[in-house]
């Protein structure tokens, strides 16, 4: 969805379910700081690619799966970019997303 454009009742509802989880909530706001929730990572720089999959998983202390689940959530919503390297899988915020959906509940 464009900034400019209206959402759909669809794009709403899969915004809102995304952000209905306390467990993606803190998913979004460990990505807003990754250095400081996250270890180091070997093959991704966690400002320009974000998180390992596996870290997230590890921090929110469920199985792999289940975070796979989180994370395809959000980023089916468009709050996530996820970015493939070395065979794992990175995490980082959508800005521009966010932005928007802050713009958007502003007017609800």
């Amino acid at each position: 969805m464009a900034v400019t454009e209206q959402p759909t009742a669809l794009e709403i509802e899969t915004l809102l379910k995304a952000v209905a989880s306390e467990r993606r909530v803190r998913i979004l706001e460990w990505l807003k700081d990754p250095v400081a929730h996250f270890p180091v990572q070997v093959h991704g720089d966690p400002l320009v690619h974000g998180a390992c999959n596996q870290f997230i998983a590890d921090k929110l202390g469920v199985s792999q799966p289940a975070a796979s689940r989180h994370l395809k959530v959000l980023t089916d919503a468009g709050l996530i970019i996820p970015t493939a390297r070395k065979g794992w899988t990175y995490y980082r915020r959508n800005e521009a997303a966010l932005d928007t959906l802050k713009q958007r509940f502003a007017t609800l």
